[in-house]
């Protein structure tokens, strides 16, 4: 699945356009390596850097979701991994 949609879809962003623009600056990072391009596949157990606001998330991907639906399914698609740990 494209990094764009998979952000949208997980509730990190609330529009594909604003993951885009995230990925393109890139401030989105895959097993470490700094992605540039929307189209790049994420596939489970990719692990993801996200900095949103004032912290960094470090998720880990578990499933794919099939759409944008309730924050618990979004939830439940990927694990928070300790930054510090």
């Amino acid at each position: 699945m494209r990094i764009d949609r998979l952000l949208c879809y997980l509730r990190f962003v609330r529009t594909r356009s604003a993951a885009q623009k995230l990925v393109e600056k890139g401030y989105i990072r895959r097993n470490g390596e700094r992605v540039t391009r929307g189209a790049i596949d994420i596939r489970i157990g990719d692990v993801l850097t996200i900095p949103l606001g004032n912290q960094v998330r470090l998720v880990e991907i578990l499933g794919m979701p099939d759409r944008r639906g309730p924050p618990r399914d979004a939830q439940a698609c990927y694990r928070e991994l300790d930054p510090n740990g």
